[in-house]
């Protein structure tokens, strides 16, 4: 402890599935001496893939964390990562891991390129401001095409891709780089697996190539500062490496570009070379903004350097369960430092909680440290009550950070418990797993009384089904998977409504005249306007009509689904001075959404899901005909090294088991990728079988 922060790196890898970030980490512990085996994902033996699932799968499915060093220019440099999954069911990694991370590696496939889940996890980093580092993998593989992928980043994308390597060589003939800032090319030895290379002068089929990128470069660095332009006039090669090194930092720090470079992971080639371009173009904490935040005492914005020195700021961003330890919450602290045994407040919760270990994290092993400062990410037992996204700080200085916004789930599945004895174990086991995940949502069906999970997607709920299976002994029986619809109202509708009770004594009076409609497209939730004049309605009462319709919410009243969003307008009422109370007004702002929202023209909106199929040729029409027969809008075909992409997007309810539906139509040879995209309106046929298949009744 008590590093210069300047020697601190906070990275995260991340990209689409299978472009591979668990190899790419697998061999950077591996030349940090951190491992001295390399494990493979497909043999299940990768270090930060710990879960049994994650093993058997051959995919990351929890973000893991680990410390690892790396010198260079003697100086030895301490990057913290966190690895990634890139399934999209597992997104909510992602989000709150570029929530903490200073900078990033993005990882292309050098066949696949861009792909869907590449760009979802770009705009994640875009939300967050995350510098990030460009890293071109599997450039041994047939198909391999960095300038393709680096135009796709481009035009994609919409980042200034520049290259700062060219390969020599491209699938099994990929043998080393040239280096485009020292000019010099470099070639890894295969004895050595790829641990060493050797300098060799730059072959002469890239001479032209290699002139001309790195004019670019130098140019672009110039036309940076107005000293070094000069200097680049009089002069074109007079612009130092260590000048260049510095320009391309600060314009990657500035989220202006993203340095290029690439490798094979998988072959340990351009590992060595990545690290150091971690250490010279991802910031510290110090060349990150001080992080804001507001004082919960007086609602004013405070700010926090990264400094020891500062009052301790710090940001829960998962919470795991631990079969050994219990409770372990993963946090960055962003300012101060903070030592085991000692107590901080949540700012969240406004509650004191002791921190009784700390632990600096290396995939699913702890090791034990007595503290911790600002610009590190660690994790802490003790905690009783908190949930991701908390704000811990120092008692005397409270500040509440800005929190994380999570996707809401789009499929849900009934459970039930195999025996009654069960039944105890298994709320329990879904309590702690809906703690770990934001994304994962236990509710209880009000006119079934049927427990419903709701996730990300089928695979989401498959491993927490089987995670409650393995990890907490619980057997339970499953439903089908169903879709999480949401509802909406189309029509702006004028409503009174006179809740009168009167039960001998103090009865109950509430009337109120609302206009109800469709929120703005930028708001989620109850915008809730008051435009009462003249006391009509005493202000206290004011808070409990917009709590009502706040609940009300949750149910519509077509099939009992939630809104996404609606307007509320309080425009008049009046009030009893004995018998009206906030419960009154509460309970007249319920009846009167269930009233209006019958003339309000309500409509049922299903998930609609963005879906990328890469077919070869011979498969296209069958592939596009399943996509047309199930409600799919197809938005464009194109070519990626001699197969199909069919981009289309595509009802949730039609996509159930549609992995093995692809298969058996393309014998086996084609891959599918879907993600969320938007809600829409259900067509009328259909949302009539919804509500028919749920009420027994046509609407």
């Amino acid at each position: 402890m008590g590093r210069d922060l300047k020697y601190t790196r906070n990275i995260g890898i991340m990209a689409h599935i299978d472009a591979g970030k668990t190899t790419t980490t697998e061999r950077i512990l591996f030349y940090t001496d951190v491992i001295h085996r390399l494990g493979e994902t497909h043999d299940g033996a990768a270090t930060m893939d710990w879960m049994v699932q994650e093993q058997e799968r051959g995919i990351t499915i929890t973000s893991a964390a680990t410390t690892t060093f790396w010198d260079y220019q003697d100086k030895s440099y301490k990057v913290n990562i966190i690895d990634t999954p890139g399934h999209v069911d597992f997104t909510v990694e992602v989000e709150r891991s570029l929530r903490v991370l200073d900078g990033a590696i993005a990882l292309f496939c050098a066949v696949g390129g861009v792909e869907p889940q590449s760009e979802t996890v770009w705009r994640q980093a875009d939300k967050y401001k995350v510098p990030r580092i460009s890293f071109i993998n599997k450039m041994d593989r047939a198909g391999a095409d960095f300038f393709g992928v680096v135009d796709k980043i481009r035009e994609r994308l919409g980042m200034n891709a520049v290259p700062l390597q060219i390969p020599i060589g491209y699938e099994e003939d990929f043998k080393g780089i040239v280096d485009l800032i020292t000019n010099k090319a470099y070639v890894w030895e295969d004895q050595t697996q790829g641990a060493s290379f050797v300098e060799v002068p730059v072959p002469e089929d890239l001479v032209e190539t290699v002139a001309t990128y790195r004019t670019v470069l130098v140019e672009g660095c110039a036309e940076e500062s107005e000293e070094l332009l000069e200097k680049f006039i009089d002069d074109p090669g007079s612009i130092s490496e260590e000048e260049m090194i510095a320009i391309i930092r600060k314009a990657t720090i500035d989220l202006r570009i993203t340095p290029v470079l690439c490798g094979s992971a998988f072959k340990n080639k351009g590992i060595q070379a990545l690290l150091d371009a971690v250490v010279k173009f991802l910031p510290s904490p110090m060349d990150v903004e001080s992080i804001e935040g507001t004082n919960p005492k007086n609602d004013k914005t405070e700010t926090r350097k990264a400094d020891a020195k500062e009052p301790f700021a710090a940001l829960a961003f998962k919470i795991a369960t631990d079969p050994y330890v219990g409770r372990l919450c993963f946090f960055r602290v962003y300012s101060g430092s903070l030592q085991a045994g000692s107590y901080v407040l949540n700012a969240s919760t406004n509650k004191k909680e002791r921190i009784s270990r700390i632990l600096q994290m290396h995939a699913n092993k702890q090791n034990p440290i007595d503290r911790i400062e600002a610009g590190d990410i660690g994790a802490a037992v003790g905690f009783k009550n908190i949930q991701t996204g908390d704000s811990l700080c120092d008692e005397k200085h409270p500040i509440l950070l800005e929190s994380m916004s999570f996707p809401e789930p789009v499929i849900s599945v009934a459970v039930e418990p195999k025996t009654q004895a069960d039944l105890d174990k298994l709320n329990a086991a879904l309590t702690k797993l809906a703690e770990e995940d934001p994304t994962f949502v236990v509710k209880t069906d009000p006119d079934s009384g049927q427990t419903l999970i709701n996730g990300m997607g089928e695979l989401h709920l498959e491993i927490l089904l089987d995670r409650l299976e393995r990890e907490f002994k619980v057997e339970a029986n499953q439903g089908a998977p169903q879709v999480a619809y949401k509802e909406a109202i189309t029509t702006n509708v004028k409503h009174r409504e006179l809740y009168k009770k009167q039960t001998g004594g103090k009865g109950k009076f509430a009337d109120i005249i609302v206009e109800i409609g469709p929120a703005e497209e930028t708001v989620k939730g109850l915008q809730f306007v008051d435009s009462v004049k003249g006391g009509n309605i005493p202000r206290e009462f004011i808070p409990s009509v917009e709590k009502g319709f706040r609940m009300a919410m949750q149910n519509g009243v077509l099939a009992g689904y939630p809104l996404e969003s609606l307007k509320v307008t309080l425009l008049d009422g009046s009030y009893h001075n004995v018998d009206s109370d906030a419960l009154s007004f509460e309970l007249a702002a319920k009846m009167a959404f269930r009233n209006a929202c019958k003339k309000a023209r309500s409509v049922l909106l299903e998930p609609i899901m963005k879906l990328e199929v890469v077919t070869p040729e011979e498969y296209l029409g069958d592939v596009v005909g399943d996509i047309n027969r199930r409600r799919g809008h197809l938005n464009g075909i194109s070519t990626r090294v001699n197969l199909q992409v069919v981009d289309a997007q595509v009802p949730l309810s039609e996509m159930f088991g549609y992995v093995t539906a692809l298969r058996t139509l393309t014998s086996g040879r084609a891959l599918s990728t879907m993600e969320f995209s938007h809600f829409q309106e259900t067509p009328k046929d259909i949302a009539d079988e919804v509500i028919e298949k749920l009420y027994g009744v046509k609407y």
